[in-house]
């Protein structure tokens, strides 16, 4: 029914539940690059621009209902580490009894309110339409998002990240296939983009549901468990809103910064959307290092063994610098190569993203241990550190640094790139400062 990771080798859990994930991040991660990429092959930068805005928009909101499913995984960690099948199938029940009706209310309101959110983001005039039109579509898809995101946290708390893979990959497939026939075959635009995603959610949704159903991998779930139940429904919220806000904030910076880059005109709009683009990939480790520690370090505090859970989070953060460290190299080197494959008719697009990456992707590194100290306290369930070094980062540092740079720096982008490096520099120094007080205080009380 699940897979426990309280015994054996720390290292081996730590790659045996990491791998499969990372490649259920890589392939949703393909979601917005295949749509960024064909877009890019059969329409012009101001289609390009479009989606990559849109993305942004969606990518946001995923990231959102990513942190407030945190609350399911550790909720189902510490259950499973701790034995207790009832709470699991509770913890299971009441999240998707809480998560059904809110991407309702999200749907319903997202809708209703898609100019006045592309007018927010200062979206180049050319892009308008398209935004829309790209983000009309997406909306509708809401429900299925959330579906997929919330199976996903739930198979991760189980311990198992094989199986969201299977249904991300037939995602991926879809995705790829329909964006060429939408875009390219039938000449549909950023309307073909958004409807190719939104299709090919809903396809994994229903493939999961098929493949669970079939392979019985969840605890028995009965009716009584959709009831919401408040202390299920609290213990949920507690760690996942302080997780969703934070999450919201990191991304909310980076709207910012790209709101700032839309004023600057067409040419680093695109080059700011494109490097969004890539981060993402390149985040994609430091991402899997924080979901890895939140859920194994939740199982290991459920069944008593917290020291178990801090070798798991000191292995995460070796392995995220060690990656971090390696695209930082890669990319001061490749940088315009790498832009290149998404702006094939926007040289100076190219110029600009290749400085805007630079100072960027130093990021990778520093992102990488706050990631993993993050998924070490949401395991803890203080998951208001998450919360307070996200906000100190992006008001003190991040939009801060990243506007005065739009204003000071006209011809180059790189110093923007730099106000994400900055704020997690902040970062660590908070979350590295409250682990050593509270293991100092651990050890005074022992």
């Amino acid at each position: 029914m699940e897979h426990s990771f309280t015994t054996g080798s720390v290292f081996r859990a730590v790659v045996r539940f990491s791998v499969p994930y990372l490649f259920s991040l890589f392939l949703q991660t393909l979601y917005g690059i295949a749509d960024l990429y064909i877009i890019g092959l059969f329409c012009g930068t101001e289609s390009s621009t479009a989606v990559s805005v849109g993305s942004q928009v969606m990518h946001v909101l995923t990231v959102i209902l990513v942190g407030l499913a945190m609350g399911t995984t550790v909720l189902v960690g510490r259950s499973v580490g701790a034995g207790r099948d009832r709470d699991t199938a509770a913890a299971i029940g009441n999240t998707v009894t809480l998560f059904g009706i809110l991407s309702l209310a999200l749907t319903a309101t997202l809708f209703f309110t898609v100019r006045p959110l592309v007018s927010l983001l200062s979206t180049p005039s050319e892009a308008v339409e398209g935004t829309v039109r790209y983000l009309t579509a997406c909306f509708c898809g809401i429900p299925f998002i959330t579906a997929y995101n919330v199976l996903s946290a739930i198979c991760r708390g189980l311990g198992d990240t094989k199986t969201p893979l299977r249904y991300v990959g037939v995602a991926c497939v879809c995705n790829i296939a329909l964006d060429f026939f939408f875009i390219g075959a039938l000449s549909l635009g950023t309307t073909g983009a958004a409807l190719g995603t939104v299709l090919s959610q809903a396809a994994s949704v229903f493939s999961a549901l098929w493949f669970l159903r079939r392979s019985r991998s969840l605890p028995a779930i009965h009716r009584k468990d959709f009831r919401p139940e408040r202390g299920t429904m609290r213990a949920i919220l507690r760690v996942g809103i302080p997780v969703a806000v934070q999450d919201g904030l990191i991304q909310l910076a980076f709207i910012a910064i790209t709101v700032f880059a839309n004023r600057r005109g067409l040419d680093d709009a695109a080059a700011v959307g494109v490097v969004e683009k890539i981060i993402g990939i390149l985040f994609l480790i430091p991402s899997t290092m924080l979901s890895t520690v939140s859920a194994l370090g939740a199982q290991n505090i459920g069944a008593g063994k917290p020291e178990r859970a801090k070798r798991i989070l000191r292995y995460a953060v070796c392995i995220a610098l060690g990656w971090g460290f390696l695209a930082t190299v890669v990319m001061q080197i490749a940088a315009e190569p790498f832009v290149s494959l998404f702006l094939r008719d926007g040289g100076e697009a190219v110029r600009l993203g290749g400085q805007y990456m630079r100072g960027y992707v130093m990021d990778c590194m520093l992102a990488g241990v706050h990631f993993c100290f993050s998924g070490y306290f949401c395991a803890l369930g203080k998951s208001f550190v998450p919360f307070l070094h996200n906000l100190l980062s992006m008001m003190c540092v991040r939009i801060p640094v990243a506007y005065w740079a739009s204003v000071t720096f006209a011809d180059t982008l790189f110093p923007m790139g730099l106000a994400s490096t900055a704020g997690s520099v902040l970062s660590v120094a908070v979350c590295i400062g409250v682990y050593l007080v509270w293991n100092k205080r651990d050890r005074l009380a022992q």
